[in-house]
């Protein structure tokens, strides 16, 4: 049972709506002569001149002067003299037509028919939802009204469980701060998920200068929880692997031996590492202590804590491992904090039958909750947090008094007495959308770009299942609105919204982005109404505003495609390069390469990474400066070095001080033999803005870390 229905209009004057025009004005004509039939033969005695009136069914007879009324007429005269044969029914539709004469008449005759239908019932209904056990749902109400009678008492109490409500948050936040001090290594500093000690390709400097120290250092961190779910949404490059959608681990304890000491590669994500290493759970989040090590070679892949670590069979110059035995009391609080809120915030909406009262309370909790607790940005001190989450929260509360008083949510909530029924569905409903990082976590969507739907494997066919749910839902919801009689204005709102999208979609140099809060804002007018379903599909929607305002801001609908580019492939040329000359020795081997001229002037050096680390970069310009610089790129083994490791050697035009693309790897065995890189790009060094949130915070926390 989705709801009762309410009976809007009368059956009599559905039926008179239902009358031809011709038959409405002759009734109301007779009706009319007939009351006033009293008045017209007194008037006809009192010397005005106007005719006597014989019948309550007729009308004044007048001289022929050109201004006197028609001539009398009977009701039953008029009606006998349409005597004519009735018009058929195609004529009368092709008369209605007739800049439309080439449509065919079927496909005429359907639209008329869809028109007709779309308008609804000739009674529209409103529906209402019957509490299901009455009893049991109306009697927190009807404790509260016994317990305090007065509407200001209640007013007082909603004000204390507010406030208890933000101190039983705020102590327990609090208490989520204050970490004790590791001995030897002092208070842990608080990073991101994405944190690391290497930077992108190139982004470390040649010979990684800007990355230093890489051994004989250290610090003690503290992890937030889930950070095994942080991955990398554009290609890395781990020698000739391209790592895309999953932890950016590499290496750690083997998978055979859980007493060997885990060494990760210096660019693996530092929190993924230490949950990957057992050091900080992925729930409660901890701290540990990371230590430097310097240059290690031939990391071991191991699935370990929900996290598949990545292998590399060659050497990188920084690597990193953590301290054992070290003692700390860190813990995110994230699940108690949410907790509280789900207690405080039932509770509320169980007592509480005013829409107002209910909503902005309710909004505002969870609001806070997942800026400061569920799904916070990566701001590791509180008050730069706090400012932040001020700062979207002011137009977040603007625009959701827009849409509780212009979207629906007012009109499915009012009159609603069905407490725990709401508490369920609409409350379950929006905590389950506020908590999309953990709730929808499974689909294989993690941007709404035609890019990542090509790219990420699974997620075309996740669209295509969520494309035909959400048809069953809006047929469902389309067959509610005809019943109450407002489809038709709600396909016109909905017609102008898909010409506004489409209009976006073909302007020049930018490109549209469907965020959570503009998903949720577009569909929420299709939730304005009391039903089940409606109540759920609301709850959740407004769910996705708010994780979408507090976890990633006020990001704007129209991108530049340099914005969304972020560190993708930029579909630059890349170098094209001759067969190398390799030379093969038993204390000293060497490879040399040759490139051809660049193909543009804007081009005017180029970059070579050995083993993923920036090893050379040299200019050729015309200026006085670069009249030496070297034409080809010479790298040799020596010693113990020879017949050692696999090396993966990857290059890519410079622009000034920027790379652009560079090639996939081509590897020089250690017998060796050269393999030829595999045509394409693989991934770049980071240029100007991120793609989105995620990549701001790893460039934030490499900063922190350095």
């Amino acid at each position: 049972m989705v709801g009762t229905q309410d009976r809007a209009t009368s059956p009599k004057s559905a039926h008179q709506a239902h009358q031809s025009p011709q038959v409405q004005d002759l009734e109301s004509l007779s009706s009319s002569s007939g009351s006033d039939n009293s008045a017209s033969s007194s008037s006809s005695s009192s010397g005005t001149g106007t005719p006597n009136i014989a019948n309550s069914a007729t009308i004044l007879i007048a001289t022929d002067h050109p201004d006197a009324p028609l001539p009398e007429i009977t009701l039953v005269e008029a009606l006998e003299a349409d005597s004519s044969p009735p018009t058929p029914r195609f004529i009368q539709d092709a008369g209605s037509w007739k800049r439309w004469k080439w449509v065919p008449y079927p496909v005429r005759r359907s639209i008329v028919a869809v028109i007709r239908w779309a308008h609804g019932p000739a009674t529209p209904q409103r529906f209402r939802i019957k509490p299901l056990f009455p009893n049991v749902q109306y009697a927190p109400i009807l404790l509260l009204e016994k317990k305090f009678p007065r509407l200001r008492h209640r007013l007082w109490l909603l004000f204390f469980w507010i406030a208890i409500w933000i101190i039983t948050f705020a102590l327990v936040m609090r208490k989520e701060l204050d970490v004790d001090e590791i001995p030897g290594w002092g208070r842990p500093v608080s990073i991101g998920c994405g944190a690391a000690y290497w930077n992108m390709d190139n982004g470390c400097g040649l010979n990684g200068m800007q990355c230093r120290p890489f051994t004989d250092s250290g610090f003690a961190f503290k992890c937030p929880a889930n950070c095994a779910s942080y991955q990398a949404l554009n290609p890395r490059a781990v020698g000739d692997q391209e790592v895309v959608y999953r932890p950016l681990v590499v290496g750690g304890p083997p998978a055979t031996g859980n007493d060997i000491t885990p060494v990760y590669r210096g660019d693996s994500y530092l929190c993924g590492s230490a949950v990957h290493a057992g050091v900080v759970s992925n729930a409660h989040g901890g701290c540990g202590v990371v230590r430097l090590i310097g240059t290690q070679r031939n990391f071991s892949s191991s699935y370990r804590n929900g996290i598949d670590s990545i292998p590399f069979d060659s050497y990188f110059p920084l690597s990193f491992t953590f301290e054992e035995g070290v003692q700390c009391s860190a813990k995110d609080m994230r699940w108690a904090l949410l907790a509280i809120s789900v207690v405080f915030s039932s509770v509320l909406s169980v007592l509480i039958t005013s829409p107002t009262l209910f909503f902005f309370p309710v909004f505002t909790g969870i609001y806070w909750t997942v800026g400061l607790a569920t799904d916070p940005a990566n701001i590791t001190d509180v008050p730069s947090l706090i400012s932040r989450e001020l700062g979207s929260f002011l137009p977040a509360i603007l625009v959701a008094w827009v849409m509780y008083d212009h979207m629906g949510i007012r009109r499915a909530l009012t009159g609603l007495t069905a407490q725990f029924e709401k508490t369920v569905l609409w409350l379950g409903g929006c905590w389950v959308g506020a908590l999309t990082n953990y709730t929808f976590d499974f689909i294989p969507i993690q941007r709404l770009t035609p890019h990542d739907l090509q790219q990420q494997p699974g997620a075309r066919a996740a669209l295509a299942i969520i494309i035909v749910v959400l048809t069953i839902i809006t047929a469902s919801q389309v067959w509610f609105f005809r019943q109450e009689g407002r489809l038709v204005r709600y396909l016109k709102f909905y017609t102008l919204v898909g010409a506004g999208l489409i209009l976006c979609v073909i302007l020049p140099d930018l490109k549209l982005r469907i965020h959570h809060y503009i998903l949720a804002l577009l569909l929420l007018p299709g939730t304005s109404m009391q039903t089940r379903p409606s109540l759920l599909y609301q709850g959740l929607l407004v769910g996705l505003f708010i994780n979408g305002i507090a976890r990633w801001g006020w990001d704007p609908v129209l991108q530049t495609a340099y914005a969304l580019q972020g560190d993708a492939q930029l579909g630059s040329p890349l170098p094209a390069l001759a067969a190398p000359v390799i030379s093969l020795g038993t204390n000293i081997s060497s490879i040399t390469f040759t490139w051809g001229k660049p193909p543009g002037r804007i081009y005017d050096g180029i970059s070579v990474l050995v083993n993923d680390v920036e090893r050379f970069r040299t200019y050729f310009s015309d200026d006085e400066f670069d009249k030496n610089a070297p034409l080809d790129f010479t790298w040799t083994r020596e010693g113990e070095e020879v017949g050692r490791d696999n090396e993966y050697f990857r290059f890519a035009w410079m622009q000034g001080y920027k790379s652009e693309d560079y090639t996939k790897a081509g590897v020089w065995t250690r017998e060796g033999e050269w393999i030829a890189m595999a045509p394409g790009p693989s991934r770049v060094n980071k240029r100007g803005s991120m793609v989105g949130e995620e990549e701001r915070e790893e460039e934030e926390g490499r900063k922190r870390l350095a």
